[in-house]
Protein backbone atom coordinates (compact mmCIF):
# COMPACT_ATOMS: atom_id res chain seq x y z
CA UNK A 1 0.00 0.00 0.00
CA UNK A 2 2.84 2.37 0.81
CA UNK A 3 4.29 1.73 -2.65
CA UNK A 4 1.00 2.73 -4.25
CA UNK A 5 0.89 5.87 -2.12
CA UNK A 6 4.45 6.72 -3.09
CA UNK A 7 3.70 6.33 -6.79
CA UNK A 8 0.51 8.35 -6.47
CA UNK A 9 2.34 11.08 -4.59
CA UNK A 10 5.05 11.31 -7.26
CA UNK A 11 2.49 11.49 -10.07
CA UNK A 12 0.58 14.19 -8.22
CA UNK A 13 3.89 15.98 -7.70
CA UNK A 14 4.59 15.88 -11.43
CA UNK A 15 1.19 17.44 -12.15
CA UNK A 16 1.83 20.09 -9.49
CA UNK A 17 5.20 20.71 -11.12
CA UNK A 18 3.52 21.38 -14.46
CA UNK A 19 1.31 24.03 -12.86
CA UNK A 20 4.28 25.52 -11.01
CA UNK A 21 6.32 25.62 -14.23
CA UNK A 22 3.59 27.56 -16.04
CA UNK A 23 3.45 30.03 -13.15
CA UNK A 24 7.23 30.38 -12.94
CA UNK A 25 7.57 30.84 -16.70
CA UNK A 26 4.91 33.56 -16.69
CA UNK A 27 5.67 35.49 -13.52
CA UNK A 28 9.14 34.48 -12.33
CA UNK A 29 11.34 34.43 -15.41
CA UNK A 30 10.64 38.03 -16.48
CA UNK A 31 11.99 39.17 -13.10
CA UNK A 32 15.09 37.02 -13.59
CA UNK A 33 15.66 38.63 -16.98
CA UNK A 34 15.42 42.10 -15.42
CA UNK A 35 17.84 41.11 -12.66
CA UNK A 36 20.34 39.76 -15.20
CA UNK A 37 20.06 42.98 -17.22
CA UNK A 38 20.82 44.94 -14.05
CA UNK A 39 23.89 42.79 -13.39
CA UNK A 40 25.11 43.31 -16.95
CA UNK A 41 24.74 47.07 -16.52
CA UNK A 42 26.87 46.95 -13.38
CA UNK A 43 29.56 44.95 -15.19
CA UNK A 44 29.52 47.40 -18.09
CA UNK A 45 29.86 50.36 -15.72
CA UNK A 46 32.91 48.70 -14.13
CA UNK A 47 34.38 47.94 -17.54
CA UNK A 48 34.18 44.19 -16.91
CA UNK A 49 33.29 41.73 -19.63
CA UNK A 50 30.25 39.55 -18.90
CA UNK A 51 31.01 36.00 -17.83
CA UNK A 52 30.51 33.40 -20.56
CA UNK A 53 27.27 31.45 -20.29
CA UNK A 54 27.70 27.70 -19.84
CA UNK A 55 23.99 27.26 -20.54
CA UNK A 56 22.03 29.72 -22.66
CA UNK A 57 19.36 31.83 -21.07
CA UNK A 58 16.68 30.36 -23.33
CA UNK A 59 17.56 26.85 -22.18
CA UNK A 60 17.64 27.95 -18.54
CA UNK A 61 14.17 29.47 -18.74
CA UNK A 62 12.77 26.62 -20.82
CA UNK A 63 14.03 23.06 -20.61
CA UNK A 64 16.18 23.69 -17.54
CA UNK A 65 13.37 25.25 -15.54
CA UNK A 66 10.91 22.59 -16.69
CA UNK A 67 13.20 19.72 -15.71
CA UNK A 68 14.07 21.22 -12.35
CA UNK A 69 10.47 21.94 -11.34
CA UNK A 70 9.17 18.55 -12.50
CA UNK A 71 11.89 16.61 -10.66
CA UNK A 72 11.39 18.73 -7.56
CA UNK A 73 7.61 18.25 -7.72
CA UNK A 74 7.95 14.47 -8.08
CA UNK A 75 10.38 14.27 -5.14
CA UNK A 76 8.18 16.50 -3.01
CA UNK A 77 5.10 14.45 -3.85
CA UNK A 78 6.88 11.23 -2.94
CA UNK A 79 8.06 12.58 0.42
CA UNK A 80 4.60 14.00 1.06
CA UNK A 81 2.98 10.59 0.51
CA UNK A 82 5.31 8.98 3.06
CA UNK A 83 4.58 11.64 5.66
CA UNK A 84 0.87 11.27 4.97
CA UNK A 85 1.07 7.49 5.40
CA UNK A 86 2.62 7.98 8.82
CA UNK A 87 0.34 10.82 9.92
CA UNK A 88 -2.99 9.31 8.85
CA UNK A 89 -4.75 7.93 11.89
CA UNK A 90 -1.88 8.85 14.23
CA UNK A 91 -1.83 12.62 14.42
CA UNK A 92 -5.61 13.03 14.50
CA UNK A 93 -8.89 11.30 13.66
CA UNK A 94 -9.39 13.43 10.56
CA UNK A 95 -10.33 11.83 7.25
CA UNK A 96 -8.06 11.33 4.27
CA UNK A 97 -8.66 14.68 2.58
CA UNK A 98 -8.42 16.66 5.79
CA UNK A 99 -5.24 14.85 6.84
CA UNK A 100 -3.69 15.45 3.43
CA UNK A 101 -4.56 19.15 3.57
CA UNK A 102 -3.24 19.41 7.14
CA UNK A 103 0.07 17.75 6.22
CA UNK A 104 0.40 20.10 3.24
CA UNK A 105 -0.31 23.15 5.40
CA UNK A 106 2.14 22.11 8.10
CA UNK A 107 4.78 21.28 5.49
CA UNK A 108 4.35 24.58 3.66
CA UNK A 109 4.65 26.57 6.88
CA UNK A 110 7.67 24.68 8.23
CA UNK A 111 9.58 24.01 5.01
CA UNK A 112 8.75 27.13 2.97
CA UNK A 113 7.14 30.01 4.82
CA UNK A 114 9.23 30.19 8.00
CA UNK A 115 12.63 29.96 6.23
CA UNK A 116 11.36 32.38 3.57
CA UNK A 117 10.48 35.00 6.18
CA UNK A 118 14.04 34.96 7.54
CA UNK A 119 15.95 34.33 4.31
CA UNK A 120 13.76 35.17 1.29
CA UNK A 121 14.73 34.15 -2.22
CA UNK A 122 16.84 36.58 -4.22
CA UNK A 123 17.21 36.95 -8.00
CA UNK A 124 20.55 36.98 -9.82
CA UNK A 125 22.86 39.95 -9.06
CA UNK A 126 21.63 40.03 -5.46
CA UNK A 127 24.11 38.59 -3.00
CA UNK A 128 27.88 38.42 -2.71
CA UNK A 129 29.27 35.29 -4.42
CA UNK A 130 31.90 35.03 -1.68
CA UNK A 131 29.23 34.56 1.01
CA UNK A 132 27.18 31.91 -0.75
CA UNK A 133 28.52 29.19 1.56
CA UNK A 134 27.56 30.88 4.86
CA UNK A 135 24.22 32.02 3.40
CA UNK A 136 23.36 28.49 2.31
CA UNK A 137 24.35 27.09 5.70
CA UNK A 138 22.20 29.62 7.55
CA UNK A 139 19.22 28.84 5.34
CA UNK A 140 19.47 25.11 6.01
CA UNK A 141 19.92 25.72 9.73
CA UNK A 142 16.70 27.75 9.67
CA UNK A 143 15.00 25.01 7.66
CA UNK A 144 16.01 22.20 10.03
CA UNK A 145 15.06 24.17 13.14
CA UNK A 146 11.71 25.13 11.60
CA UNK A 147 10.88 21.49 10.87
CA UNK A 148 11.98 20.50 14.37
CA UNK A 149 9.75 23.21 15.86
CA UNK A 150 6.79 21.96 13.82
CA UNK A 151 7.37 18.37 14.93
CA UNK A 152 7.54 19.52 18.55
CA UNK A 153 4.32 21.53 18.14
CA UNK A 154 2.48 18.50 16.73
CA UNK A 155 3.78 16.32 19.57
CA UNK A 156 2.73 18.96 22.11
CA UNK A 157 -0.77 19.20 20.64
CA UNK A 158 -1.21 15.43 20.93
CA UNK A 159 -0.01 15.43 24.53
CA UNK A 160 -2.33 18.27 25.53
CA UNK A 161 -5.39 17.04 23.64
CA UNK A 162 -6.70 14.77 26.39
CA UNK A 163 -6.40 17.48 29.05
CA UNK A 164 -7.47 20.63 27.22
CA UNK A 165 -9.44 19.38 24.23
CA UNK A 166 -8.52 19.46 20.54
CA UNK A 167 -9.09 23.17 19.91
CA UNK A 168 -7.21 24.46 22.96
CA UNK A 169 -4.39 21.98 22.40
CA UNK A 170 -3.93 23.22 18.84
CA UNK A 171 -3.94 26.85 19.98
CA UNK A 172 -1.33 26.20 22.68
CA UNK A 173 0.87 24.20 20.32
CA UNK A 174 0.52 26.87 17.64
CA UNK A 175 1.55 29.59 20.08
CA UNK A 176 4.53 27.49 21.17
CA UNK A 177 5.58 27.06 17.52
CA UNK A 178 5.38 30.80 16.86
CA UNK A 179 7.40 31.61 19.99
CA UNK A 180 10.10 29.06 19.16
CA UNK A 181 10.36 30.25 15.56
CA UNK A 182 10.50 33.90 16.64
CA UNK A 183 13.37 33.17 19.05
CA UNK A 184 15.27 31.23 16.38
CA UNK A 185 14.83 33.95 13.78
CA UNK A 186 15.99 36.62 16.21
CA UNK A 187 19.02 34.53 17.16
CA UNK A 188 20.17 33.81 13.61
CA UNK A 189 22.05 36.62 11.83
CA UNK A 190 20.29 38.65 9.16
CA UNK A 191 21.54 38.80 5.57
CA UNK A 192 21.13 42.01 3.58
CA UNK A 193 23.18 42.08 0.40
CA UNK A 194 20.70 43.78 -1.93
CA UNK A 195 22.45 46.55 -3.94
CA UNK A 196 21.21 50.03 -3.10
CA UNK A 197 20.16 50.82 -6.66
CA UNK A 198 18.48 47.47 -7.35
CA UNK A 199 14.81 47.78 -8.30
CA UNK A 200 12.60 47.19 -5.28
CA UNK A 201 9.73 46.28 -7.61
CA UNK A 202 11.75 43.55 -9.33
CA UNK A 203 12.91 42.19 -5.98
CA UNK A 204 9.38 42.15 -4.59
CA UNK A 205 7.87 40.51 -7.67
CA UNK A 206 10.61 37.88 -7.78
CA UNK A 207 10.05 36.96 -4.13
CA UNK A 208 6.28 36.83 -4.59
CA UNK A 209 6.74 34.60 -7.63
CA UNK A 210 9.12 32.32 -5.71
CA UNK A 211 6.64 31.97 -2.87
CA UNK A 212 3.80 31.49 -5.35
CA UNK A 213 5.60 28.55 -6.98
CA UNK A 214 5.90 26.80 -3.63
CA UNK A 215 2.29 27.62 -2.74
CA UNK A 216 1.06 26.06 -5.99
CA UNK A 217 3.13 22.93 -5.41
CA UNK A 218 2.04 22.35 -1.82
CA UNK A 219 -1.61 23.27 -2.39
CA UNK A 220 -1.97 21.08 -5.47
CA UNK A 221 -0.27 18.11 -3.82
CA UNK A 222 -2.25 18.46 -0.60
CA UNK A 223 -5.66 18.74 -2.25
CA UNK A 224 -5.20 16.43 -5.24
CA UNK A 225 -3.43 13.69 -3.30
CA UNK A 226 -6.18 13.68 -0.68
CA UNK A 227 -8.91 13.51 -3.30
CA UNK A 228 -7.29 10.66 -5.25
CA UNK A 229 -6.40 8.70 -2.13
CA UNK A 230 -9.71 8.95 -0.28
CA UNK A 231 -11.55 6.09 -1.99
CA UNK A 232 -8.65 3.67 -2.19
CA UNK A 233 -7.18 4.37 1.25
CA UNK A 234 -9.99 5.24 3.63
CA UNK A 235 -11.84 1.99 3.04
CA UNK A 236 -8.87 -0.17 4.03
CA UNK A 237 -7.39 1.84 6.85
CA UNK A 238 -9.75 3.79 9.05
CA UNK A 239 -8.15 6.40 11.29
CA UNK A 240 -7.84 5.55 14.95
CA UNK A 241 -10.49 7.21 17.10
CA UNK A 242 -9.26 10.24 18.99
CA UNK A 243 -9.08 9.90 22.74
CA UNK A 244 -11.84 11.70 24.56
CA UNK A 245 -10.96 15.09 25.91
CA UNK A 246 -12.86 14.19 29.10
CA UNK A 247 -10.74 11.14 29.83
Amino acid sequence: MVGNLLLRGMLVGVFAGLLAFAFARTFGEPQVDRAIAFEEQLDAAKGEAPEPELVGRETQAGLGLFTGVIVYGAALGGLFSLVFAYAYGRVSALGVRATSALVALAGFVAVVLVPFIKYPANPPSVGNPETIGPRTALFFIMLVLSIAAMVFAIWLARRLRARYGDWNAVLIAGAAFIIIVAVIQLALPAIDEVPENFSAVVLWRFRVASLGIQLILWTTIGLLFGGLTEKSFAGRFAPKPARSALR
